[in-house]
């Protein structure tokens, strides 16, 4: 009898231990799921070159709107959330340090948005939140080489794509040292 209860004790451990790991992002099956049961689409793209440029004014084709890698401007958007666009050659930047980009089109309502900017508060390391206004009443969340688009806020698709990819770029700098403002 003690070893049955002792293997019940350890299916349960290992059963809660699977829900942090998918709770915090469980690879990308296990985020693309959660992201397609909130109805969102995640995208994997091929890797572009990154390589600093020093012109704001420099044209780039990146293979997805955002960008997801490549080209991009030598100074990365200051960790944070913003009210207005920020400079989209710069955030590759930010996804090649690990960080995730949340846009947000002209077309999501105050209340959704709210929503987005308790979720960065939540965790606002590495995180950048910004409007993207032609992206109309979707939500994407980029990481480098990954795109998620959404038509609405779904806390546990977000979380799990944070916590997926988060701290996952090629030059991966500590999400601690990611500190809005910096």
């Amino acid at each position: 009898m003690p070893a049955v209860v002792a293997g019940a004790a350890v299916l349960v451990l290992a059963a809660a231990a699977g829900a942090i790991v998918l709770a915090r992002g469980g690879g990308e099956e296990a985020v693309a799921e959660t992201l397609a049961a909130a109805g969102c689409t995640l995208r994997s793209y091929p890797e572009q070159a990154a390589r600093h440029l020093a012109s704001y004014d420099a044209k780039v084709n990146y293979d997805s709107m955002p960008p997801t890698s490549g080209p991009h401007h030598e100074r990365p958007v200051i960790w944070g959330s913003y009210a207005e666009p920020v400079v989209t050659l710069q955030t590759p930047h930010n996804l090649e340090h690990g960080g995730i980009v949340i846009h947000y089109g002209d077309g999501v309502a105050s209340a959704t948005r709210e929503q987005l900017q308790a979720f960065y508060d939540e965790s606002p390391n590495g995180m950048v939140l910004a409007p993207l206004p032609e992206l109309g009443k979707r939500i994407t969340l980029t990481a480098w080489t990954k795109l998620a688009t959404c038509e609405q806020f779904d806390e546990d698709a977000f979380a799990a794509f944070r916590g997926t990819y988060r701290g996952k770029g090629p030059e991966r700098v500590p999400v601690g040292i990611l500190q809005p403002g910096t």
